[in-house]
């Protein structure tokens, strides 16, 4: 099996270690810690919120939340067994930076982060009554499918961070433009139907009976697709103010 999301691999499971005498992982376990997650993240996020655009120190929170969720989150995904502690630590330092980077927005684009935020969680809830209902499968092909576009556009994105050393961008991904607005289309689609895929990998590991810290790996994974999703979104909606200012 196959996720976009770098968080939940083809053999995330199968790879936990185990915990002798542990209980196993259930669905209702990780999304009470998923919850958990985004309420941590939310705090976070609205105490930078409330110090406003004008706050001096703005750039640094952005700049040392963004290399700080980086890190844990390479420690996440490495080390799983502490899941427990570096999922919350993951989704207040994720608070700040997503905090700080809606303040830059709004500041541009009133109004824009709580379109955003109602367009993240309304699709989280689509894409999970959706899939609970069978409308949307995890066949293997949607799976390569969904990881082979992720892929793609990691490494557009990788390219155009190279490129913006040497002063040059990658037009299509910063573009207010028609094709601009497309991609961002099509990367907010692509963020959205990883959703399904975390989804189908949680419930895979409920039933093969995972460790129960694995509930909070589950949730980490979701909250990576989740702030990916906001961000894209995000961007999306600032492409469509900037046509039209």
């Amino acid at each position: 099996m196959r996720s976009g999301n770098p968080a939940l691999g083809a053999d995330t499971f199968l790879r936990a270690p185990s915990v002798s005498g542990a209980e196993p992982m259930t669905l209702g376990g990780t999304v009470n810690k998923t919850a958990l997650s985004l309420f941590i993240l939310l705090i976070t996020a609205g105490y930078v919120w409330n110090r406003g655009a004008n706050d001096p120190a703005l750039p640094m929170w952005i700049l040392g939340s963004v290399i700080a969720g980086f890190i844990l989150a390479l420690v996440t995904v490495f080390k799983k067994t502490w899941a427990p502690m570096t999922t919350p630590a993951y989704a207040a330092v994720e608070g700040v930076a997503l905090g700080g980077i809606s303040v830059v927005f709004e500041s541009h684009y009133p109004g824009i982060v709580s379109q955003a935020v109602f367009l993240t969680f309304g699709t989280l809830g689509a894409l999970l009554l959706a899939y609970r209902s069978g409308v949307i499968k995890a066949t293997e092909n949607f799976k390569l499918g969904i990881f082979a576009a992720t892929g793609g556009i990691a490494l557009l994105y990788l390219v155009s961070f190279v490129l913006s050393f040497f002063g040059a961008s990658v037009p299509l991904i910063h573009s207010s433009g028609t094709w601009g607005i497309l991609f961002s289309v099509f990367v907010v689609v692509i963020a959205a139907l990883n959703l399904v895929l975390d989804f189908d990998f949680i419930e895979t590991g409920v039933q093969r009976g995972a460790p129960k810290y694995m509930e909070w790996y589950g949730a980490f994974g979701l909250l990576v697709t989740l702030v990916w999703l906001y961000l894209e979104i995000l961007r999306l909606l600032a492409k469509l103010q900037s046509r039209r200012d």
